[in-house]
């Protein structure tokens, strides 16, 4: 059985802008980088921004959206540790930006439905 394209599509989208934006704005998302990770967090955001342009496009194809979307939940977990980083760094910034890093926080159960929910919408 599967569902309507449309969260699928929506979620090619998301993850290829969120990909794209790891070559063209990366300091933000080095910053992030969990220290107990071997080499530069430039290159781990590199790693991470072809993962993200991996899945969408996996997304994009309905014969391999299936395996593309399983990949996009786990990389939304799998990126969880940097997201805590994030929000304990931030802690002492202020409540604007504290804000938004620990909203991203509960952020991650969403995310991972909604890669979870187009892995539904496959052909194959």
């Amino acid at each position: 059985m599967t569902t309507s394209p449309r969260a699928a599509r929506s979620l090619a989208v998301f993850m290829a802008a969120a990909g794209t934006g790891h070559f063209l704005v990366p300091k933000p998302l080095d910053a992030i980088v969990p220290e107990q990770l071997p080499g530069s967090a430039r290159t781990w955001t590199y790693i991470s921004g072809l993962a993200e342009l991996a899945c969408a496009a996996a997304i994009a194809h309905p014969r391999t959206r299936r395996r593309g979307a399983l990949a996009t939940a786990a990389l939304f977990v799998a990126v969880f540790p940097a997201n805590v980083k994030m929000a304990i760094d931030w802690r002492d910034k202020p409540l604007p930006l504290r804000a938004a890093a620990f909203g991203r926080l509960p952020l991650q159960a969403p995310l991972v439905v909604w890669a979870l929910k187009a892995a539904k919408d496959h052909k194959g």
